[in-house]
């Protein structure tokens, strides 16, 4: 495929005030475990076409370095402790940015865009051999040339969960508009351990679900097999989304009505069991939550909290039709969500620090991971008055075993239930789920295709 984007240059953006000599930040235990992952995402605006090229990309340029100031974690760059643990040296080493053009409209880019085509508007660069010198966040700003604007950010999941990097995005737009940032950064590490009368070792401690999934992971042999991942993202309506909820929930069942999480994860759980070929039961499954709300954690916090939890049916159930596996498969979802809670989180947390796991053997490698990103809100990263985005996208890569699914919400003029539904699949499973009838009960929109 040739290439639409044309890098015009790269250059290194510091902040604008000196960062203190011999500042340091640790970075936590969940921050190291997510180590070999990095999130991708694409920020899409429309622009007038009579806007001068590169005067925009000028102004974004002396507001991120501006905003830059806040983050000296971000500007930062790698070292060692003595522990051999990662921490980040605040010495303002700046941040990669790349300037592009291509052509057409935003409008044009859109309509025919895909997953090799976007991944084009965000750069990145795995870890260097010397990890002192690479940059751990990266910023494209591709010009549209008939109007329009791609804002790409990339970074290590080392340092930041798609949380923060949103919430780094909105920082920057604050600046822009010559506001203060609404939610300034907070480094600080997670809640501190516990006394030691509470042992999550101890045979009789009753929170042994998430250490028992991360324990699974650390000691299970990776495989991973060759194959080609492709990504499709969908859009449901809010009705859509109302109408898929009301079908997740049991008949006569007096338990709370499932969440639009809770539902669009059991529809595409059951979904893409069937086109993997499980006729008596559901593929592996994990979902992805953040937890800052269970923690207690401040709204700026910068750093990594969500964690991944396997999602068990009960035995001896029903499971020969699609729709009677659905809401079997939804209240299991629901039941895992409502589950966690802070001693949980904590026990996990003090199993890893006194296991001293120092870094994941990769969070994907088997399962299908569906992720909740109910608490990011990309469209709050307004630039100029009324430069909002039209068009979010977001990826956790490299993606492995089954493959992804990402729950993100949509803008809220389209309905407060609306949701966009990212699914990265081997190509062949990709192409089985645009045709699927399950799906298209619900009508989503095709936002992003699949290419056969």
């Amino acid at each position: 495929m040739a290439t639409t984007v044309n890098i015009v240059c790269k250059r290194t953006v510091v902040s604008t005030k000196a960062i203190e000599p011999g500042k340091y930040l640790p970075l936590s235990v969940l921050d190291r475990f997510m180590e070999k992952n990095h999130i991708r995402m694409v920020y899409y605006y429309q622009t007038s076409g009579e806007l001068e090229l590169g005067k925009l990309t000028k102004k974004l340029r002396e507001t991120l370095s501006e905003m830059l100031t806040h983050f000296p974690i971000v500007t930062g760059r790698l070292l060692r402790d003595d522990m051999g643990h990662w921490k980040i040296k605040c010495n303002d080493a700046g941040v990669r940015t790349l300037e592009a053009k291509a052509k057409g409209s935003v409008e044009e880019w859109l309509r025919n865009v895909d997953r090799e085509k976007e991944l084009e508007l965000v750069y990145w660069e795995d870890m260097l051999e010397k990890p002192y010198y690479w940059s751990t966040f990266y910023v494209q700003l591709t010009e549209f040339e008939e109007g329009g604007l791609a804002i790409g950010l990339s970074c290590t999941h080392l340092l930041a969960d798609p949380i923060c990097a949103t919430r780094f995005m909105k920082a920057w737009a604050d600046i822009s508009l010559g506001n203060k940032i609404t939610s300034p950064p907070i480094f600080h590490p997670l809640p501190p351990q516990r006394s030691q009368n509470k042992k999550p070792n101890n045979n009789s401690n009753p929170y042994m679900g998430l250490i028992s999934h991360y324990k699974s992971i650390i000691e299970k042999p990776i495989f991973v097999k060759e194959a080609k991942y492709t990504t499709i993202s969908m859009g449901f309506s809010h009705h859509m989304v109302q109408a898929c909820m009301s079908m997740a929930q049991f008949i006569g069942s007096s338990s709370p009505s499932p969440t639009p999480f809770d539902a669009l994860a059991g529809l595409f759980w059951v979904t893409l069991s069937k086109i993997k070929g499980i006729k008596n039961g559901f593929v592996d499954m994990s979902i992805c939550l953040d937890v800052r709300k269970i923690l207690g954690l401040d709204q700026g916090f910068f750093g990594n909290s969500m964690l991944y939890n396997k999602v068990h049916l009960e035995e001896n159930l029903n499971l020969d039709l699609t729709e009677n596996k659905f809401p079997q498969a939804t209240r299991a979802i629901r039941d895992v969500v409502a589950k966690i809670d802070n001693d949980e989180i904590m026990d996990l947390i003090e199993w890893l620090e006194n296991n001293d796991v120092n870094s994941s053997k990769m969070m994907n490698v088997h399962d299908l991971i569906i992720t909740s990103l109910e608490d990011v809100d990309p469209y709050l990263a307004m630039f100029q008055d009324m430069f909002k985005p039209i068009r979010f996208s977001c990826y956790i890569e490299p993606v492995f075993g089954e493959g992804h699914v990402l729950i993100l919400p949509n803008p809220l003029d389209e309905g407060p239930l609306g949701r966009v539904v990212m699914v990265t699949l081997e190509e062949e499973d990709a192409i089985k789920l645009c045709e699927d009838d399950f799906i298209l009960l619900f009508s989503p929109t095709i936002l992003m295709k699949c290419v056969k």
